[in-house]
């Protein structure tokens, strides 16, 4: 969707606000509870550290980086959780420091790296352009549990495109994750960013639509909302199924978002 320097530039930006947020938190502002069922703030940025080592590594150290997912692709909730265990045993500024370095370090070896070429993921390779906007995907998730536990609405840019982008493209985990047969017709996704530009994906004569605002789209795929709280239609029995159990990332995706007001679990 976009060039490679830009979705660098937008994952060191979202990635910069985000640490500017948390930066001066007291004590029980970090031990916060997110939407996450026992997450709180320090949780999410343990996570995110995490995320930007593994980036790091699949990008300067292959070889580190398979030792590192060795875990996570033997039992992937238990090897996330072990590698959340060891940020959160830090304590918050070493967590912090660790995270500005390994965001930075994967920052600048993604914008050095061409946008096409593969670099080690949990899945398999991935080219890194799109890995980066993986990391821009834990980003905005995150990152809105941690607005969502501090009261601060998240001010919706166009930066979230490669957010777009990427829910577009792993349209199958939804149903891989489930166990389910992905259908095989093509979706037609067609988005009004927040400035007001129309964002179109796949084919415009498919059957199966999705539509509606991306900031809401964004929200849907990393299932930060329940979709019947969201701008979002859908034309086609497979496009409506799909917009119940959307996601865009790995792992299991557990009962998802409750309705606003209710916790996610």
């Amino acid at each position: 969707m976009a060039a490679m320097q830009d979705v660098c530039v937008d994952l060191a930006t979202e990635g910069s606000a985000l640490a500017r947020l948390v930066a001066g938190l007291s004590p029980g502002e970090w031990d916060a509870p997110t939407p996450a069922p026992g997450w709180t703030v320090r949780h999410q940025v343990a996570h995110l550290a995490q995320v930007s080592r593994l980036i790091d590594l699949g990008v300067r150290d292959p070889a580190g980086f398979e030792a590192a997912a060795a875990p996570v692709r033997e039992d992937f909730e238990a090897g996330m959780a072990a590698g959340l265990a060891e940020r959160l045993a830090e304590p918050v500024p070493r967590l912090l420091r660790h995270w500005e370095e390994w965001r930075a370090a994967a920052e600048k070896g993604l914008a050095a790296t061409p946008r096409r070429d593969p670099v080690p993921w949990l899945a398999g390779p991935l080219p890194a352009g799109v890995l980066a906007a993986v990391g821009l995907m834990e980003l905005f998730a995150h990152g809105q549990d941690v607005h969502d536990a501090l009261g601060v609405p998240y001010a919706f840019t166009d930066r979230i495109g490669h957010v777009a982008f990427l829910g577009t493209r792993t349209r199958d985990l939804a149903y891989l994750a489930r166990g389910l047969q992905p259908p095989a017709e093509p979706f037609r996704f067609e988005l009004t960013a927040p400035s007001g530009v129309a964002w179109a994906f796949g084919p415009d004569d498919a059957e199966q639509r999705i539509c509606g605002p991306a900031a809401d789209f964004c929200l849907l795929v990393t299932r930060r909302r329940h979709r019947d709280d969201l701008a979002l239609t859908a034309a086609g029995a497979a496009a409506d199924h799909w917009l119940g159990i959307a996601q865009t990332y790995l792992g299991a995706p557990g009962a998802g978002p409750g309705r606003i007001g209710q916790s996610r679990v």
